[in-house]
């Protein structure tokens, strides 16, 4: 049992998150010129790219909405592994589109399908490995395992960036789609499915780390395996905790989705950024993020809490989300993007508070339903940041400030910060 709490067996979890995310993320780069290439070839902006980049994180947020409850409960009754098929093998298929051929038709065809497997992928990957970490590692010790699963994720990001930087894009998705099929496969030969934290919970009182951790997790209202919105809504309710955590949820995905949404194609249309100036801002966040999680946060979250460290990772989230939206020079996003070695910590401190206050059998319904919230807003987020971006990049702007949208996000992640205060508050008091 020693063994399962200091976290070896997870260096196969570790391993097909790190190869997931290295795969995904190598296209980010070249996903932009891209798309502009097959939708208006030769400009520096293109309402149309967009807008349907708004339309897909929209249908994409509504199915995360839908499935990522749905996948978290079943991998509660059927296991984690059993569950982590489906995103791993969806990833695979846009990237089998775009490595085939970049036209127009091509594109397209790559946008519906990535749209489809969105909702499969983007939600369900990160809660069901926060529930298998959950399975596996004790109390006292989650909110730094969910912080090294952070950074392994950062580093997956970043080594994919730094592969696209030097890769002619031609290969990119190529290399990207081998990849991803190889890291379906490790999962499925070499991840062990987990006993649902059965065991753990049977251990627990007899840890020292596990011990003294407060008030054992209420008993939260069962759920049917196809969960409605209304089963959601009271499982969240059932707890003023989760109640609070998945508000902040909300408002700081809002607030992220919003940007990051439209952030590429304002610096291409200000600054004239393109594949490599984006591979460079990406590498910053992604290098300092990983460092802060694998580093920084394992160190700082027994000492000063889960709870500290998500209003730091905010008040970092709303600076440099501001620097971007006020962005002067050139030089000025990369120095906004520094602040990620904090901001990356709001995450697995929202994930470590929610995680605690709930038993072993609730872990990937919890961990699903808050997931199923940031989907919410990520499907709001393009309905006011995509029009809003595509207005005051155009001639006709009400008056000049490119970065208008993405400083209305900034907004929205104060909104979070004051939120997490509260959290923090009731929480550590608990």
């Amino acid at each position: 049992m020693e063994k399962q709490i200091d976290g070896e067996d997870l260096r196969h979890l570790f391993a097909c998150t790190f190869l997931f995310h290295f795969a995904v993320y190598m296209v980010l780069p070249a996903i932009t010129d891209v798309t502009m290439d097959a939708l208006c070839p030769g400009q520096d902006h293109c309402s149309l790219a967009i807008y349907l980049s708004g339309v897909h994180q929209a249908v994409s947020g509504l199915g995360a909405l839908v499935v990522t409850p749905l996948v978290g409960n079943w991998s509660d009754k059927y296991g984690r592994k059993a569950l982590l098929s489906l995103p791993m093998t969806a990833a695979i298929i846009p990237l089998v589109v775009l490595s085939s051929g970049r036209s127009k038709p091509y594109f397209y065809a790559y946008y519906v399908v990535k749209m489809l497997t969105a909702m499969f992928c983007e939600g369900s990957m990160q809660c069901l490995t926060l529930a298998y970490v959950a399975d596996r590692v004790c109390v006292g010790k989650r909110a730094s395992a969910f912080g090294v699963l952070s950074g392994i994720s950062l580093s997956g990001f970043v080594s994919g960036t730094l592969v696209a930087r030097f890769l002619p894009t031609s290969y990119t998705f190529q290399v990207s789609a081998s990849v991803a099929g190889f890291a379906a496969l490790y999962m499925k030969i070499f991840l062990a499915e987990t006993d649902g934290g059965a065991s753990l919970a049977d251990e627990e009182s007899t840890l020292p780390l596990c011990s003294g951790e407060g008030e054992p997790p209420p008993k939260l209202p069962a759920l049917r395996n196809i969960p409605a919105s209304s089963d959601m809504i009271a499982f969240l309710r059932s707890s003023i905790t989760l109640t609070r955590a998945a508000t902040v949820a909300f408002f700081t995905n809002l607030a992220n989705s919003g940007y990051q949404a439209v952030l590429l194609y304002y610096l291409k249309a200000k600054f004239q950024f393109n594949k490599d100036q984006f591979a460079d801002l990406m590498l910053i966040v992604g290098c300092l993020g990983a460092t802060s999680q694998l580093l920084l946060m394992p160190l700082l979250a027994p000492v000063i809490g889960e709870e500290r460290l998500l209003i730091i990772g905010l008040l970092a989230t709303c600076t440099h989300i501001f620097l971007y939206g006020v962005a002067w020079s050139y030089w000025v996003p990369y120095f906004a993007a520094a602040f990620a070695a904090l901001s990356v910590l709001v995450d697995p401190s929202l994930r470590s508070i929610v995680s605690k206050k709930v038993g072993p059998a609730e872990q990937g319904m919890a961990q699903g339903c808050v997931t199923g919230v940031a989907s919410f807003a990520s499907i709001l987020a393009p309905f006011v940041f995509t029009p809003l971006t595509a207005l005051f990049l155009s001639d006709n702007a009400p008056f000049s400030f490119k970065g208008f949208s993405v400083t209305c996000a900034g907004f929205i992640s104060l909104v979070a910060f004051s939120l997490s205060m509260t959290l923090s508050k009731k929480t550590m008091s608990t």
